[in-house]
């Protein structure tokens, strides 16, 4: 008999209950259904009874059963090698494993808590975790991550501090592991930083040990369930309609633009909405270090650089991509940022016949914008002197539109301005737009949007093709004492 057993194969149902018998959930006795306390005559005995709590996210009970399972889960798709499946086969190997173990284990958890067992699980094998109720928040545009215990948000462009928490480091590490896994990118010791990106087109940084001291960090850029348009852009005073209706001339004209601001300003943002001018018979090359960009024109050819492996090899960069992308007959090719010797390539191509290109660049004002981009230049590596690529710079690019984040949350263009030509070794600009401030008003800041009263080149150079230019747009608003308004 003992032989029999020996030999036959082994029951997986059976082994999976000793498996998950095997786990030690320490859940505390007041979830556990008792029987009444008696007295010695088998009467029952009037004592309080312990109450079933209804356990949320954030209680420990649950978490303890939860995190156990999620362990036995991970360990399953580990050996069935389902972690880098897709969306659709995890989701039901998540929901047929707990459907298996509430079917073979008696489980402390009462009928709520079992109902959002499988779409816990599934968010926590697919998703952000504990992170998902503030993804959900459409106030929220920053998630910022200090370790397991600390998780802070940005609603209205303030920082503030949440209840939510990791259960440990391995929780988060797990997390982070994740979502870089989705994207083809890795995090570990040997290469503890990476960037990558969400299904919904949100910004991930992370950083972990050894170069983050006190725990794992993890910030996460939201861009909203759908990305700005220019009609929300005039809404939320980003821009005003004249400039709006001036920058699509100037796409459509195939201007070369360059949009210049700090962190979180709005960029990447600001540079979609724009896009919407391109007309949608042409040809677009986007080249991003995470792909975020959401274009609406059906011919859309999206690239993104990777980094290297883990021999060191296989690093592909923004310049290689902008060097292919000219061999692809583009129209228009559209860079994500520009942050390094690519700058190089980018002008040439601009100067070489890609008109109506478009690009981002990290700058405080538009003259350290320009100062910026000669400085990316030199990171090429070639000894080129600083004339030289100055008038590279102001022959390529016509408009630099800077944003800036105000002290009250709102982002808005502060200026846009022209680039007409080189004075000795001193770039020429003009501002035709910009944001004049009146004063605050509590914590918002009261201004407006109001032209210069100079007339662009790109004015002359539209009305030559027959397009009509409406001059009342650059006019500069009359001023009365008195004015209220």
């Amino acid at each position: 008999m003992s032989n029999g057993d020996a030999d036959s194969p082994i029951d997986p149902e059976k082994q999976f209950r000793a498996t998950l018998t095997r786990s030690i959930f320490t859940v505390p006795t007041t979830r556990l259904l008792q029987k009444p306390p008696t007295t010695s005559s088998g009467e029952p005995r009037e004592e309080r009874r312990p109450t079933v709590r209804v356990a949320r996210g954030g209680h420990a009970e649950y978490q303890v059963i939860k995190g156990e399972l999620h362990n036995l889960l991970l360990d399953e798709f580990n050996e069935r090698n389902l972690l880098t499946a897709s969306e659709e086969v995890v989701s039901a190997a998540v929901h047929e494993f707990v459907d298996r173990v509430l079917a073979t284990q008696d489980l402390p958890l009462n009928d709520q808590e079992r109902r959002r067992l499988a779409d816990d699980l599934t968010e926590e094998t697919l998703g952000v975790g504990p992170l998902a109720p503030l993804m959900a928040d459409p106030a929220v545009t920053d998630i910022l991550v200090n370790g397991a215990g600390q998780v802070y948000v940005e609603r209205f462009g303030c920082l503030a501090e949440t209840d939510v928490r990791f259960r440990n480091e391995e929780h988060l590490l797990r997390i982070i592991q994740r979502i870089a896994a989705r994207v083809g990118r890795r995090v570990d010791e040997a290469s503890p930083m990476v960037d990558a990106r969400l299904p919904d087109g949100s910004r991930v940084n992370a950083t972990i040990a050894p170069v983050a001291l006190d725990g794992s960090v993890l910030s996460i850029r939201r861009f909203g369930r759908q990305r700005m348009r220019r009609d929300d852009l005039l809404r939320l005073g980003t821009i005003s309609e004249d400039m709006n209706a001036f920058l699509e001339l100037a796409v459509t004209a195939r201007k070369n633009i360059l949009i210049s601001g700090g962190t979180g300003a709005g960029k990447s943002t600001f540079l979609g909405a724009i896009a919407e001018a391109i007309p949608a018979t042409e040809r677009i090359i986007t080249i991003e270090d995470a792909a975020e960009l959401i274009l609406d024109q059906r011919h859309v050819v999206r690239m993104e650089t990777r980094p290297p492996n883990v021999e060191g090899r296989g690093r592909i960069a923004a310049r290689d991509l902008v060097i292919n992308s000219l061999r692809m007959r583009p129209d228009r090719i559209i860079v994500g940022e520009v942050r390094g010797p690519e700058a190089l390539d980018m002008l040439q191509a601009m100067n070489t016949g890609h008109d109506g290109s478009l690009t981002t660049i990290h700058a405080n004002t538009p003259r350290d914008a320009l100062a910026r981009l000669e400085t990316m230049v030199l990171m090429a590596g070639l000894d080129l002197p600083s004339r030289a690529i100055r008038e590279q710079i102001v022959s390529a690019i016509q408009l630099l539109i800077h944003i800036k984040r105000y002290e009250d949350g709102v982002r808005r263009v502060a200026s846009i301005v022209e680039i007409t030509g080189l004075e000795g070794n001193t770039p020429l600009t003009q501002e035709l737009f910009k944001f004049e401030r009146r004063g605050r008003k509590g914590h918002n800041i009261l201004g407006e949007h109001v032209a210069t009263g100079i007339v662009p080149r790109l004015a002359d150079e539209l009305r030559e093709r027959d397009v009509e230019v409406p001059m009342s747009l650059f006019q500069k608003p009359r001023r009365f004492d008195g004015d209220n308004a």
